[in-house]
C-alpha cells in the first residue's frame, strides 16, 4: 500500500472534522466531496451554505457541516477569545469581529474552539495569509521553537530511505535558518517521520561537506547546529554535516563517515537553507518522479496546513488525510 493509501486508512479509523475555508473555490469543493464520499473526514465549510452549493456544482458537499460567519451563535465567544489572545496588541471588540469575518482567521478559530480538529487552506491564499491567523491564535505546540514544514518523498525506487520514503526539511517556510533553528527543524522532522512513516528516524544535518571536507560559514552553521541537535534529542539517531550521497548511499556513507550511525542509512534530510530544500524536493520530484506531499507544518499547537496555490482537488484530499492523521497523533499523545 502506498504512502496516501495508508495515510487515508489511518484517517477513516478515527474520522476528524477538518475546515476547509475556502469554501467558494471549486477545487476545495470537488475535494470535499471526495472526501465525504470516501470517508476520510467531517467537513465544515465556511460562508453562505446556498452559494457554496452553488459554487460546488455537481460536487456533492450537501453532507458537510456549513457554517456562516455572519449567522454563527458563538460569534461573541469568538470576539472575546480573539480579544484575550490579542491583548497585548490592544485588539478591540470591533477589530477581532472585523478580523474573524475573513474565512481563513475564522476557520483558525474552529479549530482553537474544538469545532474541528483541523485546518486546511492555501490554495488561493499565500502562506502568510494562513500562518498569520493559526499563529496569533493557535500558537506554537508545547517545546517548540520555530514553526516549519517537511514534505514526505515516496520515491519510485525504494533504495534510499524506509523502502523508498523520506522526509525532507525545511523547503518551504524558513529561509535561511540559523543554528538553533536547524536543530529544532531536525527534532520536529524526526517525530514527525515517526509519526506519518513510521520507524526510527535517522536524521541527517545535510551540507556541501561531510566531517569537515570543507571549510565555510555554512558548514560551520550546519556543524552547530548538529551539536546542538544531538544536545536537546540525545535519543534520536542523528549526525552530520553529511553531503547528500553520503547521507543516504551506504558505500559513501562507511567511506566519508565510518564512525556515524546515519551515514548511509538516512531517512530524514535537513536541508541547511529553504534554497537547497525547494530546489532539492523538487529535482526528486521532477527527474525521480517521486511523490511529493507536502509542505506538512510542524510546530504548531493543533493542525492548520497549507496548500499550494496550484494544487489540484487529489492534493487537496492527501493534504486532509495527513492532517487528519496529525491530528489524531496530538490527540494520542495528550
Amino acid at each position: 500500500m502506498d504512502f496516501l493509501n495508508i495515510m487515508k486508512e489511518k484517517a477513516k479509523s478515527d474520522i476528524q472534522t477538518i475546515v476547509l475555508p475556502e469554501s467558494y473555490e471549486k477545487r476545495n469543493l470537488d475535494a470535499a466531496a471526495a472526501i465525504l464520499k470516501e470517508g476520510l473526514a467531517n467537513i465544515i465549510l465556511v460562508g453562505e451554505k446556498d452559494k457554496i452549493i452553488e459554487a460546488a456544482g455537481d460536487a456533492d458537499v450537501s453532507k458537510a457541516t456549513f457554517i456562516n460567519p455572519a449567522e454563527y451563535d458563538k460569534m461573541d465567544d469568538f470576539v472575546a477569545t480573539f480579544c484575550e489572545l490579542r491583548k497585548s496588541k490592544g485588539v478591540t471588540p470591533e477589530q477581532a469581529l472585523k478580523a474573524l469575518s475573513d474565512p481563513l482567521t475564522f476557520g483558525v478559530m474552529l479549530v482553537k474552539k474544538e469545532v474541528a480538529d483541523g485546518m486546511v487552506s492555501g490554495a488561493i491564499h499565500s502562506t502568510a495569509d494562513v500562518l498569520r491567523p493559526a499563529l496569533q491564535i493557535l500558537k506554537t505546540a508545547p517545546g517548540t521553537d520555530i514553526v516549519s514544514s517537511f514534505f514526505v518523498m515516496v520515491c519510485k525506487d525504494n533504495t534510499y530511505g524506509n523502502d523508498g520514503v523520506l522526509v525532507f526539511a525545511d523547503c518551504a517556510l524558513n529561509q535561511n535558518p540559523n543554528s538553533a533553528e536547524l536543530a529544532s527543524i531536525a527534532g520536529d522532522s524526526a517525530k514527525s517521520f515517526e509519526a506519518f512513516v513510521g520507524g526510527e528516524a535517522r536524521v541527517a544535518m545535510l551540507s556541501h561537506s561531510t566531517m569537515g571536507s570543507a571549510k565555510h560559514a555554512d558548514v560551520d552553521k550546519v556543524v552547530e547546529a548538529t551539536k546542538i541537535a544531538k544536545e536537546k534529542y540525545p535519543n534520536v539517531k542523528l549526525d552530520g554535516e553529511l553531503q547528500l550521497d553520503a547521507a543516504i548511499v551506504p558505500s559513501v556513507g562507511s567511506l566519508k563517515a565510518p564512525e556515524s550511525s546515519v551515514a548511509g542509512k538516512a531517512n530524514v534530510l535537513v536541508f541547511p537553507d529553504i534554497d537547497a530544500g525547494n530546489i532539492g524536493y523538487k529535482l526528486v520530484q521532477r527527474f525521480a518522479g517521486a511523490e511529493a506531499y507536502g509542505p506538512v507544518l510542524q510546530g504548531i499547537a493543533k493542525p492548520v496546513n497549507d496548500l499550494s496555490r496550484g494544487c489540484s482537488a487529489e492534493d487537496i484530499v492527501g493534504v486532509v488525510a495527513i492532517t487528519a492523521v496529525q491530528a489524531q497523533v496530538l490527540k494520542a499523545a495528550k
